[in-house]
């Protein structure tokens, strides 16, 4: 009885896995080039660091707009690659359909965007769609940018697919990031996206915490605070946060921030399943984060309407 009562104990004390990582990447073994540093990823790949970690499930963002991406050299046929990327993910999903969701990508700027949403809408993409603006150059500051940007969040809403979005514009360009960004997404973009749940990756930014981040994350935390309804359907994932550049001076600070935006709009991800950085080891540092025990489990034990 005594020994029962122990393991109680120690099941108890001991920290719940995430149930779900929600942001996840696949790379295609002849597409390396797009990311040579995490080679080549699949589905069975994923699953098995998923079951390393002892997560269940895992959301996957296909990454066919880095075919799109104006900051690589060219490429040739580039929607039909975009294609064969996104179609390539579709499959990979499908092989654990209880453990993997699949996002559509592609660069919202493009003149084919809308219609390789609609195409997705009929694979096993059709859940939502994930949209890079760093990859794709997306700026924030032109009005041009912000109207097609705009379209792609209204024709989602349309179809009701949730959307999953790397707000921080391109570092390699230079372009500026901060709060005066945000405010654009806020008031201009993300009204478009009526009723779908929208996921903001990384926090606002794209990996680390700089003061631009916190800038621009610093909007959406006013905003939740004033009760703005533009937030109601908003959640954002704590993926690319520890583990780079001075994380551990800046954990305090990031703890605030999430008890702002509230546990139940934050959610747990990885951004990766290569050496260094499987879901295994991210949730590892994701802990050292100065939050209570209660505080982690009610982030790892989130479920997004998309997840459900």
């Amino acid at each position: 009885m005594r020994t029962l009562v122990l393991l109680a104990a120690l099941v108890a004390i001991s920290p719940a896995q995430p149930l779900v990582d929600y942001h996840q990447h696949l790379f295609h073994p002849n597409d390396t080039g797009l990311a040579p540093e995490s080679g080549t990823v699949t589905a069975s790949d994923l699953i098995a660091c998923l079951d390393a970690a002892g997560i269940r499930r895992a959301l996957v963002l296909s990454v066919a707009y880095q075919f799109a991406n104006p900051n690589r050299p060219p490429v040739e046929n580039e929607y039909a690659k975009v294609r064969a990327e996104n179609d390539w993910t579709s499959e990979q999903v499908a092989r654990f359909p209880d453990r993997l969701r699949g996002f559509c990508g592609f660069n919202p700027l493009r003149d084919y965007a809308l219609q390789e949403m609609a195409r997705c809408a009929e694979t096993n993409l059709r859940s939502g769609i994930k949209l890079h603006f760093g990859n794709s150059d997306v700026d924030m500051d032109n009005p041009e940018h912000v109207k097609r940007v705009r379209q792609v969040f209204a024709e989602a809403n349309r179809r009701g697919m949730a959307i999953v979005v790397h707000m921080r514009s391109s570092v390699t360009r230079q372009r500026p990031w901060g709060a005066r960004e945000a405010r654009v997404f806020l008031t201009e973009v993300l009204p478009a996206a009526g009723r779908v749940p929208v996921q903001i990756a990384h926090l606002a930014g794209a990996g680390g915490f700089d003061p631009a981040i916190d800038e621009a994350l610093g909007v959406f935390v006013d905003a939740i605070a004033q009760h703005d309804r533009r937030m109601q359907h908003v959640y954002f994932d704590i993926s690319g946060i520890t583990g780079i550049g001075d994380w551990k001076e800046k954990s305090d600070l990031v703890a605030k921030r999430v008890r702002q935006l509230g546990l139940e709009r934050v959610l747990f991800g990885a951004d990766g399943a290569i050496p260094g950085n499987s879901p295994r080891e991210y949730w590892t540092r994701f802990r050292e984060l100065p939050l209570t025990d209660a505080e982690f489990r009610k982030i790892e034990s989130n479920i997004a309407p998309y997840m459900k």
